[in-house]
């Protein structure tokens, strides 16, 4: 398996977590691809099966997981190196059911400031039509010495 050059960028910012967690990311689980990385777009697409609630719809969390790692990986970039990005605050809106095939999250940076970072994280399915609308704030830390 091949692995393109959004993996290993993935990869290059894991690349400092403790090694007993980096085989239990929840990214993995929910079948989380990354598309684009920037600081100002990231781009990722998730399964529908495998991660349906019980009538066989895309489960609600199955949205919200794929949002805050989107917007994470946002507050992430443009934190800084030397700078870290938690999960603050997570609101989801459900518009409309995905029930197959996979749908695309689209994160944009609507405040980087200092201490927090906000992000809107736009979830559509494979005709086009948005099923989730998120926005994740993240807080803003220096890295503890020695991270």
């Amino acid at each position: 398996m091949t692995e393109n050059v959004h993996e290993q960028q993935i990869r290059e910012q894991l690349a400092g977590i403790n090694a007993e967690v980096a085989d239990q990311q929840l990214n993995d689980k929910v079948g989380l691809r990354f598309v684009e990385l920037t600081a100002e777009r990231v781009v990722g697409t998730m399964p529908v099966k495998g991660n349906l609630q019980p009538y066989g719809l895309l489960h609600g969390g199955a949205n919200a997981v794929l949002a805050e790692a989107l917007g994470s990986t946002v507050a992430a970039l443009n934190a800084g190196s030397d700078r870290v990005a938690m999960g603050l605050e997570l609101s989801c809106t459900h518009h409309r059911a995905a029930l197959k095939g996979e749908v695309t999250g689209v994160a944009t940076p609507l405040h980087v400031g200092r201490s927090t970072i906000t992000s809107e994280i736009v979830i559509t399915d494979e005709a086009g039509r948005r099923t989730c609308t998120a926005r994740l704030t993240c807080v803003v830390r220096d890295k503890p010495p020695g991270a």
